[in-house]
C-alpha cells in the first residue's frame, strides 16, 4: 500500500502543533528553534493504515520516519514461519534509521503499522544533511539504538533461554515416550508368547471317535481371552468333551483358564460322572482362587457305542442339537452355576442319545452376545436358524458357515468376547 502524502501547504496551527511535537522528540531535543522550524518545512507527514508494510526487509532505504501518532511494529522475517516481533514503538520514537546508516542501505527488519499511524518522512539526503551540520544528533541516535540492541539482545537471550527449555521438555518426553514404545512391545511380545502357550494348552488335532466327526474353532477377541475347549479320550470308547469361559478378559482370565482347564482335564480321567468331576474342579478353584475369578463350564461325556452324551452344566450356555431331518432344538435347561465361587455350586446334569446324522453344537456366549454395528446382539434365535442346513454338512463345514454367518452379522463391529464352538456330528 502506498502511504498518502498530506498537501503540500499547512496552515498555520500545522506548523506550530509540528514544531512543538518535533521539539519533544529525543532526536531533536538539542536542536535551536530554526532548526525545528527547518525540520517541519523539510518534512512530510504520511498516514497509514492498520495492517500497511511500510519497509519490508532487505530492500534499498531511501528513508527515514518519525513517528507521530499511532504505533509501529518491527519485525524480523515477515511473513514467514520464524516471523518475529522486534519491538513496538510509538510517537516521538524513530524508525528506518539501520538502512540509512548501513554501508550497503539494505533494510534490517520490516516495519508494519498495529494501528492506523501518521509519520514524518526524511529522504537519506535531507538525513545526511542534518547529520553533518549536528552530529551531536548521531550521539542522540547512538544512544537509542544502543538501547534498541540491548533490549533486543535481551529478549533474544530469553527466547534461546525457553527453546533450550522447551528442547530439554522435549527431548525428555522424548526419552519417555521411547521408554513407553519400548515397554509397548515387550509387552506385546509377552501377549504373543502368552498366546502361543494359551493355544498349545488345547488341543492341536482332535482326537478321533470311530462313528463320530469332531471340531472346535475359537477366535479369541484379544490376544489370549478366557474360553477353552478340550476333547479328553476315555476308556472304555468314551469321549470327555468340555467348554468353557472364564470371566473377565485379557492376562488375568487367560490364566485363570489355564488353571481351568488343567484341573478339568486332570479329573476327566478319573473315572467320574460329568457332575462329579465338576464338583471336584469346584473345590480346587476355591482353594487357590483369591481373585474372585469364576468359569462357567459344560462337561460331557460321550458314550461312542450307545450315543448316550451325559453332561454337567455350571451356568454354561445350554448344547444345541440339531436331528438329521433339520430339526432342532435347545436342550432342557435346570438351574446351574458357575465354578470357583460357591461351595456346592448347582449344576444342571442332563444326557442326550445322539442319533445317526444328528449334530451336537455346543458353544460360549461370545455366539449368541456378538453385536451388529447398529448394536444389536445376534442371540439364540439366529443359531436355531443357521441350524437347519446343518444336516450333511461334516463338522468342519458346520464351525466355518456358523463363523462366516457370524463375521457377516458383526460387520466392521468391534469384537467384544471370544467365539468358541464345538461340533459333534455322528455318522
Amino acid at each position: 500500500m502506498i502511504p498518502a502524502l498530506h498537501g503540500a501547504y499547512k496552515s498555520v496551527q500545522e506548523v506550530t502543533d509540528d514544531h512543538s511535537i518535533l521539539s519533544s522528540v529525543s532526536l531533536f531535543s538539542t536542536l535551536q528553534p530554526e532548526e525545528i522550524t527547518y525540520l517541519v518545512s523539510l518534512l512530510k507527514k504520511i498516514d497509514i493504515s492498520q495492517g500497511t508494510v511500510l519497509i519490508r526487509e532487505g530492500e534499498q532505504s531511501d528513508f527515514f520516519y518519525i513517528i507521530h501518532q499511532g504505533e509501529i511494529e518491527v519485525v524480523k522475517d515477515l511473513g514467514t514461519a520464524n516471523e518475529r516481533m522486534l519491538g513496538v514503538h510509538g510517537p516521538g520514537d524513530f524508525i528506518g534509521e539501520m538502512g540509512l546508516l548501513n554501508p550497503d542501505g539494505l533494510r534490517t527488519a520490516s516495519v508494519r503499522a498495529s494501528s492506523p499511524a501518521s509519520l514524518w518522512e526524511m529522504h537519506r539526503e535531507d538525513f545526511d544533511s542534518l547529520l553533518n551540520r549536528k552530529p551531536h544528533i548521531a550521539y542522540e541516535m547512538v544512544k537509542t539504538l544502543s538501547w534498541r540492541m540491548s533490549t533486543t539482545q535481551n529478549t533474544v537471550i530469553e527466547e534461546l533461554k525457553q527453546k533450550n527449555r522447551d528442547l530439554i521438555r522435549a527431548y525428555d518426553e522424548l526419552k519417555d515416550a521411547q521408554a513407553q514404545i519400548i515397554e509397548k512391545e515387550k509387552l506385546e511380545r509377552e501377549l504373543e508368547v502368552a498366546q502361543e502357550i494359551q493355544m498349545s494348552i488345547l488341543p492341536q488335532i482332535l482326537p478321533e471317535l470311530p462313528g463320530y466327526d469332531f471340531c472346535a474353532r475359537i477366535v479369541p477377541a484379544r490376544m489370549v481371552g478366557g474360553d477353552f475347549y478340550d476333547l479328553i479320550p476315555l476308556n472304555d470308547g468314551r469321549m470327555g468333551i468340555l467348554i468353557g469361559d472364564v470371566t473377565d478378559k485379557g492376562m488375568p482370565a487367560a490364566i485363570f483358564m489355564a488353571r481351568s482347564h488343567a484341573l478339568l482335564r486332570a479329573e476327566a480321567h478319573r473315572a467320574r460322572s460329568a457332575g462329579e468331576t465338576l464338583q471336584v474342579v469346584n473345590e480346587h478353584l476355591l482353594e487357590m482362587n483369591l481373585s474372585g475369578m469364576f468359569v462357567t463350564v459344560l462337561y460331557g461325556i460321550l458314550d461312542g457305542e450307545t450315543g448316550i452324551f451325559e453332561y454337567a452344566r455350571a451356568g454354561h450356555e445350554l448344547p444345541f442339537l440339531c436331528s438329521a431331518k433339520g430339526d432342532r432344538r435347545i436342550l432342557p435347561m435346570e438351574p446351574g452355576q458357575p465354578l470357583g465361587i460357591l461351595f456346592q455350586p448347582l449344576l444342571d446334569e442332563g444326557s442326550v442319545i445322539l442319533e445317526a446324522g444328528c449334530t451336537l453344537l455346543l458353544y460360549t456366549d461370545g455366539v449368541t452376545d456378538i453385536q451388529d454395528p447398529r448394536g444389536g446382539s445376534f442371540g439364540e434365535n439366529r443359531l436355531l436358524n443357521i441350524g437347519g442346513i446343518l444336516p450333511g454338512k461334516s463338522a468342519q463345514d458346520i464351525c466355518d458357515h456358523i463363523l462366516d454367518v457370524l463375521t457377516k452379522f458383526q460387520s466392521n463391529a468391534a469384537q467384544a468376547d471370544d467365539i468358541t464352538i464345538v461340533a459333534i456330528n455322528k455318522y
